[in-house]
């Protein structure tokens, strides 16, 4: 998932067969364009490579940030007839990645090297834009015969850059570089277009449109004498002078616009920087920003100096710090959730489960408080509770597939394995993994401690997911 995740998209299509997906054959030099239903399925498969890879991060905060900031783009764009998900990768890298389907990859690296919001949504709009604008549809839909064949030497280097970056670059470095030239020179007119329709979803989103251009001409500057340690973005992004000074002449025509940062931006920004460095860094980090007053945000800084204080164990202090930090930041549901995963850490369950209770009255569609307090009470053994917390929230997180996790863990504890693998095969279904939710259902079937109604429902459950797989392998023939 290094430099080359654009490819990855590529090297899924063009080996269904080795990856056991039944992906269609894109290979048919016929097959002029694939429908918004194979992008998708396209996209969930590799998901569900990305899900299995150590980088990959569900943290529910972080993800509902990078959500909520998306959408917030879709809604300006003009082209937003479809869903889309946002994720985050865990690596120092600065990159970022449109996959098919509506599939958005940020990594920690962006989000900490964007210095405002504004810089940060400049980005993502322009992956979004690659999005709307089916660019990797229409990439793949150009891939003759013999193009796709010589891709399929670059799967390789993508699956062992995992584990050894010098084996990947070496197979790299042995494909057909004819090929990879081709679909850089595509890419290059995709990310004109890219960066005009981002430009036009950024303004019209209430963002500094200017942003865009601080940002690229920023990484630009950077890393022009060090051509081999470009940021990971710039790689996979051909950056070119033309594209920087055609963002600039479209902002000067805009009036300037001084947007403000989220307190949401800030936060996260705290939380993956006490998460991504070791812990004493993290502390050190902090209480320097904190003791110079070197920070874009001081209640962001203490809420990662807590944060990066309950990893090195520094209950008190951290106990101390959180008490200034709930005083300077009341009532928001970040704090509050950090609040009460510090008195779990520090051994007071008591408060911990008071703290949980508080903040879901005033915040109760927050993922992280209800996620965190369901496990609480599955610690404690109340199994029971936990299951009526999850199943509250349920109706309001539909798809929403680490609830459906936790329902089935809720009735694991209780001995009732007919719901619990109805539940997972739920939480399969919501990431796109039909093969999984059909055998859950199955177990299910065999599970016989459900009653003639609880049966049916498995039964008619299983009829639509069998019928989904049918016309997805129908599709997938054509």
């Amino acid at each position: 998932m290094k430099p080359f995740i654009r490819i990855l998209a590529l090297l899924f299509c063009a080996l269904p067969s080795a990856l056991g997906q039944g992906l269609p054959d894109l290979g048919d030099v016929s097959q002029s364009e694939l429908s918004p239903q194979t992008e998708r399925r396209l996209g969930e498969s590799i998901m569900r490579e990305i899900r299995a890879d150590r980088s990959y991060s569900d943290d529910a905060e972080i993800t509902d940030y990078l959500n909520a900031l998306g959408y917030k783009l879709v809604a300006a764009s003009a082209d937003s007839r479809q869903e889309f998900n946002f994720f985050l990768i865990m690596d120092p890298q600065v990159n970022a990645f449109a996959l098919p389907g509506g599939f958005v990859g940020i990594n920690s690296g962006l989000i900490l090297t964007a210095q405002s919001e504004s810089e940060l949504a400049g980005v993502v709009s322009h992956e979004v834009a690659h999005v709307t604008q089916r660019h990797m549809a229409r990439m793949l839909a150009q891939q003759k015969q013999s193009q796709i064949a010589s891709l399929a030497a670059l799967a390789v280097a993508v699956l062992a850059a995992r584990s050894s970056p010098e084996i990947s670059q070496a197979a790299i470095m042995a494909s057909q570089a004819g090929t990879i030239q081709s679909a850089l020179n595509y890419t290059r007119d995709h990310e004109r277009e890219a960066d005009r329709v981002g430009f036009q979803v950024l303004e019209k989103a209430g963002f500094d449109a200017q942003a865009m251009a601080l940002f690229f001409e920023r990484m630009q500057r950077a890393t022009r004498f060090y051509e081999t340690s470009a940021p990971a973005y710039l790689r996979t992004h051909p950056m070119t002078y033309e594209r920087i000074a055609d963002m600039q002449s479209r902002a000067q025509h805009l009036p300037y616009r001084q947007v403000p940062d989220s307190i949401e931006f800030q936060l996260m920004r705290a939380k993956i920087r006490a998460a991504q460095d070791s812990p004493r860094e993290a502390v050190a980090f902090f209480e320097e920003s904190l003791g110079a007053r070197k920070y874009l945000s001081e209640v962001a800084s203490r809420y990662g100096l807590v944060s990066a204080l309950l990893r090195t164990k520094a209950y008190a202090r951290a106990g101390k710090e959180l008490q200034a930090l709930r005083k300077a930041l009341p009532d928001n549901a970040a704090v509050d959730t950090l609040a009460a995963r510090y008195y779990v850490a520090s051994g007071d369950a008591g408060t911990a489960v008071q703290t949980y209770r508080d903040a879901l009255k005033s915040h109760p569609g927050y993922r992280a408080l209800v996620y965190d307090y369901a496990e609480v009470l599955l610690g404690s053994r109340q199994p029971g509770e936990a299951l009526k917390l999850v199943e509250s929230r349920m109706q309001y997180s539909v798809s929403d597939n680490r609830m459906y996790e936790l329902q089935a863990k809720c009735y694991a504890a209780l001995g009732k394995r007919l719901p619990q693998h109805r539940a997972l095969a739920e939480a399969y279904f919501r990431v796109g993994n039909l093969q999984s939710a059909i055998e859950q259902l199955l177990l299910a079937q065999k599970s016989g401690d459900g009653d003639f109604y609880q049966m049916s429902s498995v039964d008619a459950r299983l009829r639509e997911l069998r019928t989904l797989e049918a016309e997805a392998r129908r599709e997938n023939r054509k």
